[in-house]
């Protein structure tokens, strides 16, 4: 019983949200141009329902060719033994670190040179510090 509702198509719900999302703003954009006749917007709305429709589609064809997962189940059996997910990360320093880097590369381009380079080398440390933590798989 479980075998043929594992058979079942994956992820059609997220494809389904997905593209309602992009019908919905594409009927949007179509109004608003009948409406207002205005360029700008109307080409935003159409990106935004491109936003909805590219992944949208890209789910929708893998759902067609994937097994189902245990959550597309219509019935779900509890689980026999315990599994493991997967492996997560520790809470870092670096992303933070990293952000203030490109913050200050950024706030470098409009003050002057010497916040930019010190930009560059916060980002730079901040990158081997998030390497290296990686690789070794603990803090750093």
């Amino acid at each position: 019983m479980q075998q043929d509702n594992m058979t079942k198509p994956g992820m059609r719900i997220e494809a389904l949200f997905l593209l309602s999302i992009a019908l919905f703003v594409a009927v949007i954009t179509v109004v608003y141009w009948f409406e207002s006749y205005e360029n700008s917007g109307t080409v935003m709305l159409l990106a935004a329902s491109l936003l909805g429709l590219v992944p949208g589609t890209y789910y929708y064809w893998w759902s067609r060719r994937m097994l189902g997962r245990p959550e597309d189940l219509d019935q779900p059996e509890p689980a026999k033994k315990e599994v493991v997910i997967g492996a997560f990360p520790n809470g870092s320093i670096w992303p933070f670190v990293f952000a203030m880097g490109c913050a200050s590369i950024a706030l470098g381009l409009v003050f002057g040179l010497w916040l930019l380079a010190l930009g560059v080398i916060v980002v730079i440390s901040a990158t081997a510090g998030f390497t290296a933590e990686s690789r070794r798989g603990g803090s750093v």
